[in-house]
């Protein structure tokens, strides 16, 4: 029998949506995992800060305000998962420079400014996120934006 294995950014991207099913959002599922020299150094996903309620317990304040997504991201409980991956990296004393980050959605311009002070340098995505403002910052920060397909979900291993 015959199977192909994924691409390296094909597994990783894979294992950003694992990470996703995590998340405390009730409006997006966000997964991010930090890679570099194809060993995963961090990962995160989006929801409200250790120890405090979060949306699953308490209801989305951005629905309960009308708020669009991609706008006013202080009205909101979660950190993002891209923030929660570069904390976690800080947290245990990992560099993230050079790194890769793969995420299930494309970053909105306040992850951006921190993906670029954590000097990473690839963000790899197969989502869309509504703010596309990170696209001038990461050019500029000479940062490279890789939208590729959705990969299939489907855990292709042998029992």
């Amino acid at each position: 029998m015959s199977r192909k294995r994924p691409a390296w950014d094909e597994y990783f991207l894979k294992i950003s949506m694992l990470v996703s099913e995590r998340s405390t959002c009730l409006r997006h599922n966000v997964g991010a995992v930090i890679v570099r020299d194809r060993r995963i150094l961090s990962t995160g996903y989006n929801g409200a800060a250790a120890g405090v309620k979060d949306c699953l317990e308490l209801g989305c304040l951005r629905d309960e305000q009308e708020i669009p997504s991609g706008t006013r991201h202080e009205i909101c409980r979660a950190i993002h998962a891209e923030q929660n991956a570069i904390i976690q990296s800080a947290l245990h004393g990992v560099s993230t420079e050079d790194s890769t980050i793969y995420c299930t959605h494309s970053p909105c311009i306040l992850c951006a400014k921190m993906i670029a002070n954590a000097r990473i340098k690839r963000f790899v995505t197969y989502g869309k996120y509504p703010d596309e403002s990170f696209k001038r910052l990461f050019e500029e920060a000479g940062i490279e934006f890789v939208q590729l397909d959705k990969p299939d979900s489907t855990i292709n291993a042998v029992d």
